[in-house]
Parts: C-alpha cells; structure tokens; sequence
C-alpha cells in the first residue's frame, strides 16, 4: 500500500490531484486508473492523443500520465502535443510510462517537466507519481 500521508496532511483543505491517463490499450487504461483512484487520486481516461486534449482542457489535471502505442520519440511528442493542445502550464508534469528503452526502474527526464519511466513495480510508480505532484502542486 503507498503512503499516503500527503493526502491525509492536504485533507485540511479538501483537495485530491486530478492525473489524466492517457492510454490507447484499455487493459492498460484501466489498470492504471484503478491503481490510482485506489489511491485516492481523481482520475480522468483518455484513448489518443485528440481526446486527451479535449479532457484536459476542461479539467486541468496536476499530472498527465501517457502510455500511448509509437515509438518513445512519439509517444513523447504526443504527450508535449497534449499539454500544449490543452494549453496546460509547463510546471505540470507530464509522465511517459513504461518506454521500453530505458531501464527497468528507471526515471529519466526529458525536458521541461517531462519525464519517462519505467517502474520495477507499481509502489515505484505511485512514489514517482505523487513526488511529481507534490512538486507541482507546491510551485503553483
């Protein structure tokens, strides 16, 4: 189970960070939104890059999560499409998943709050996720 002493601390103000899933596999789409809404994230789920713009440009999520089918070059500039389709500010973070060139475990940054990962394990990626959000919410 993730800590979620951020969420229990931020419960004086009633407030739960929205992450918009992007995802074309609907396996995929599901698993990661029932993971995170289990964690007491709002969620939004999109299927391609043209539908993630319409939702994000309505509910203004603090974290775009994107697992999108192409190769890790286009699922990266779909993922920058999205946020600047949407027209969502920079200092939300925008998260490439599971890109099978890089390492297992691995976080690298890609420019400016863009970020690929690939987890060893879901606690990995909900550790990843909420620092993100944290950071995001904090320098807003």
């Amino acid at each position: 189970m993730a800590d979620t002493s951020f969420f229990e601390s931020e419960s004086d103000i009633d407030y739960t960070p929205l992450v918009l899933v992007v995802a074309d596999d609907e396996e995929m789409r599901d698993g990661i939104e029932q993971l995170l809404s289990s964690d007491g994230y709002h969620i939004e789920a999109a299927r391609h890059e043209a539908d993630a713009i319409e939702r994000a440009s309505r509910c203004c999520p603090d974290l775009i999560l994107v697992s999108l089918n192409g190769t890790p070059a286009e699922v990266v500039a779909a993922a920058v499409r999205i946020r600047r389709g949407a027209e969502i500010d920079v200092s939300v973070p925008v998260v490439v998943f599971c890109v099978p060139t890089i390492d297992e475990g691995a976080e690298v940054p890609l420019g400016r709050n863009v970020y690929a990962t690939r987890p060893d394990n879901f606690n990995q990626l909900r550790a990843f996720l909420e620092r993100l959000i944290v950071q995001s919410i904090q320098s807003a």
